[in-house]
């Protein structure tokens, strides 16, 4: 296969760097991005050991100007983007009723806002090659809402609505837009909860179990991949059977 460049969003997270080492896998060059210095030299260390080729970029997906200089510095750097993953996202949660202003805006910012920043730019390096793959990781909870998340699920519902508009405007262009809402994973975070609560969460689903970052990384170098061109507009739930629609 062609050696392309994808880029992940939010890339050092449980699924972000399962994604990062399914895609590098694959044959990818991995760009990712991150906030706050901190753990990125060991996480990029950490990677180029298991012989894949990743550069991380400090970039605050919120920031408009920031993501179009980012993309602009990879585009010099390494070369245009054909594959972008907006996997970026926190959580803040409480009910309407007691939820700030600031939660409100942080997570609509991070999960919804950062997919307009970072995808803006990338889009015309794809339509110009007449190839890409963009791939927004939305949530079980933006299909079927949760309490306490009206603000998670507002942003990873409006996800798929972005998905679905702009799939139709560069469709003809080569470029394939889709959607993957994962349900409940057992990320670090996931099973950093107590297990009582991670029981009741594993009742609901008709599997039985968590899912695995590597199952939702799977899923995604499949829609990278040639062979899902023919796929676009679509949100892909992989959940468990939690969730059907």
């Amino acid at each position: 296969m062609t050696k392309r460049i994808a880029l992940v969003t939010g890339g050092m997270g449980g699924i972000g760097t399962a994604i990062c080492k399914a895609l590098a896998a694959a044959g990818h060059i991995i760009v990712t991005t991150y906030s706050k210095p901190g753990k990125e030299a060991a996480w990029t260390a950490d990677m180029k050991a298991l012989g894949y080729d990743v550069h991380a970029y400090q970039c605050d997906v919120t920031n408009g100007e920031q993501c179009a200089n980012m993309i602009a510095q990879v585009t010099a750097e390494i070369g245009t983007i054909s594959v972008l993953v907006n996997n970026a996202g926190i959580t803040r949660d409480g009910s309407l009723r007691k939820m700030t202003v600031e939660d409100w805006r942080q997570v609509i910012s991070t999960n919804l806002d950062s997919v307009f920043n970072v995808t803006r730019p990338a889009i015309d390096g794809m339509v110009e090659q007449n190839f890409g793959r963009i791939i927004n990781i939305s949530s079980i909870n933006g299909q079927k809402g949760q309490f306490g998340q009206t603000n998670y699920s507002a942003a990873k519902a409006g996800m798929h609505g972005f998905t679905m508009a702009l799939a139709q405007e560069v469709a003809r262009k080569g470029v394939t837009v889709n959607t993957i809402s994962p349900g409940y994973i057992a990320t670090d975070m996931v099973m950093a909860v107590p297990q009582e609560y991670r029981d009741k969460i594993i009742a609901q689903i008709p599997i039985g179990r968590l899912g695995k970052p590597e199952e939702i990384a799977s899923l995604v170098v499949w829609v990278a991949s040639d062979m899902a061109g023919f796929m676009t507009g679509a949100n892909l739930a992989i959940n468990g059977g939690q969730h059907t629609t």
